[in-house]
């Protein structure tokens, strides 16, 4: 479930960014009915909700519209969003939440752009958008699973069961210069040298055809692709990258939010993750329930993959957190130090950027 993250994505999010404030100027001064306070360079994000009822037009609720933007296409990451759509939570805070996939240049284009307002992320995926001269306005807001279950799954018969086991095989590489780095990292860790891999560059969509004909081990996310190969036949070994170097226990997949939007919504984006928490306290408690109401929203799912998996994850998203959607200054600083270290990023990040855990409803 990877995408490319470059220099150029940095150019289009920066020139989204300005075209959607240039834009919400425009039309703020068009529309002189609809004041604001806020400032020139900050989306408007206010809205309530009407309908025409016995010839006229009356205010039905004043209920507060958030478009959220997901990461890829439905899976058990997002059930909670769901759960909280369907089952009520969103409308009981107040909310109406539009759910949109993202476009090819990504959620975070879209939310720092001010297209959209909160969506779903990696904590890698947003380190270019902090590594900047001018950050980009994107403060990460809970995390979706408390661990990285990423790591790399071979063929047992391959016998990869360690980083440094990896030497003489074959790796499917996104050829992502953060991606390379930790696997060379992880090897070294292991006594193993990376220049003894081979390299075979794939956006591998269908892992048990690839492990079968073209590669011998694939980067994957356990909670999802893991699970889905334990619903074959096929004998694979897997290890975490967590658990060869604890920098790697990054935040993978979180929520992030437009931070014009926070700055002027702050009791709607905790209106919001309350809301997201039951969500996600439901698929916790009631792991099969919470499957079917994910595959009501994404009929295309297979259910048997997808009530795996979720059962799965139903220990996997608080896990040892004190309360869901908590993230560790420790682990996150950790990881952009790291990357800072091998020069990976342009500027480096500082402690605590990026990320608070202030509306959560734990906190």
């Amino acid at each position: 479930m990877k995408k490319t993250i470059s220099t150029i994505l940095l150019c289009i999010l920066i020139g989204l960014l300005i075209c959607s404030c240039n834009k919400d100027s425009e039309r703020k001064e068009q529309d002189t009915s609809n004041s604001s306070d806020t400032e020139a360079d900050s989306a408007d994000y206010s809205t309530s909700e009407k309908s025409e009822e016995t010839g006229s037009v009356e205010t039905l609720s004043e209920l507060q519209k958030i478009t959220f933007v997901l990461d890829w296409t439905p899976n058990t990451n997002h059930t909670g969003i769901y759960v909280a759509s369907e089952l009520g939570y969103f409308a009981e805070e107040g909310l109406i939440v539009d759910i949109q996939s993202p476009p090819e240049d990504g959620a975070e284009a879209l939310v720092a752009a001010g297209r959209a307002d909160i969506g779903v992320s990696f904590q890698d995926y947003l380190a270019p958008a902090f590594a900047m001269e001018d950050p980009l306005p994107l403060t990460a807001i809970a995390a979706l699973i408390n661990h990285n279950t990423s790591g790399i799954v071979s063929l047992k018969d391959k016998a990869i069961t360690s980083p440094a086991k990896l030497e003489g095989h074959t790796y499917a590489t996104w050829n992502l210069p953060i991606e390379q780095a930790i696997l060379k990292q992880v090897m070294a860790d292991d006594q193993g040298d990376w220049d003894k891999v081979e390299l075979f560059p794939s956006t591998v969509t269908d892992i048990q055809a690839s492990l079968q004909t073209q590669v011998d081990a694939v980067w994957i996310y356990y909670g999802w692709d893991g699970v889905a190969l334990e619903q074959t036949d096929l004998e694979t070994n897997y290890w975490y990258f967590k658990d060869i170097n604890p920098v790697f226990d990054y935040y993978s997949p979180l929520l992030f939010v437009n931070n014009y939007f926070l700055e002027n919504n702050p009791d709607t984006v905790r209106d919001f993750l309350r809301a997201v928490n039951k969500g996600y306290q439901y698929a916790i408690d009631n792991p099969e329930e919470a499957a079917d109401i994910l595959i009501q929203a994404a009929p295309g799912l297979d259910r048997e993959i997808v009530v795996a998996s979720q059962k799965w994850l139903a220990n996997e998203y608080i896990s040892d957190a004190p309360y869901w959607g908590y993230i560790d200054a420790e682990r996150w600083d950790g990881f952009y130090a790291w990357l800072w270290e091998k020069e990976l990023i342009e500027y480096e990040i500082p402690l605590g950027m990026g990320y608070t855990n202030e509306y959560l409803p734990g906190k």
